[in-house]
């Protein structure tokens, strides 16, 4: 099992992207494969998907939509391939909201889920999930400290840390941050 994959995108077709890694293309399928480019390096957190008849790499941009992935696939009646679509908006926390609200019509947009799998997302995952932001102020314990110790309040930092890249250096983040503090 892969937990990621890094390197070049070699080419962008509809449904996913070829990523290669030492000289040999690994095919990953992802919901918005044209939020890449084309010879730039990623590092891709991949799901492998393994059948009696298929063998499939799921890609995503983040951990935490990885993560979120794995746990919709565990719904029952609810497959990668349905699955995936539902990262199609880029929106982490809408996808999180739609649950936790118990809002059918959201999840029913998407292709090939009906009001019956509808209901056993929001029935299986409803309470069970942590947002993106919430994620990322958790994981962001040592730009907090920075920040408390150049005098700034807990509830200063908490509003900003969410606007912050959390794939950044802790450097760029204090930069970051400090930019934001300032305005």
């Amino acid at each position: 099992m892969f937990e990621y994959i890094y390197g070049k995108i070699d080419s962008i077709n509809p449904g996913y992207i070829v990523v290669d890694n030492n000289n040999i293309g690994y095919k990953i399928f992802v919901a918005n494969p044209y939020t890449f480019e084309v010879n730039k390096e990623y590092k891709v957190f991949t799901y492998e998907h393994i059948r009696e008849d298929e063998d499939t790499l799921y890609g995503f941009k983040t951990i935490e939509e990885k993560d979120l992935f794995l746990k919709l696939i565990n719904v029952k009646g609810l497959g990668p391939k349905m699955a995936l679509p539902m990262f199609s908006t880029g929106s982490l926390d809408g996808l999180i909201d739609a649950i936790e609200r118990e809002n059918i019509l959201y999840l029913k947009k998407f292709p090939k889920i009906g009001d019956k799998v509808a209901r056993q997302i929001i029935l299986d995952l409803k309470g069970k999930l942590v947002s993106k932001k919430e994620v990322n102020v958790v994981m962001d314990d040592e730009l907090t400290e920075a920040l408390l110790a150049l005098g700034y309040k807990n509830a200063d930092i908490s509003k900003i840390i969410p606007k912050i890249n959390s794939e950044l250096s802790i450097e760029d983040k204090i930069k970051e941050a400090l930019k934001l503090l300032l305005k």
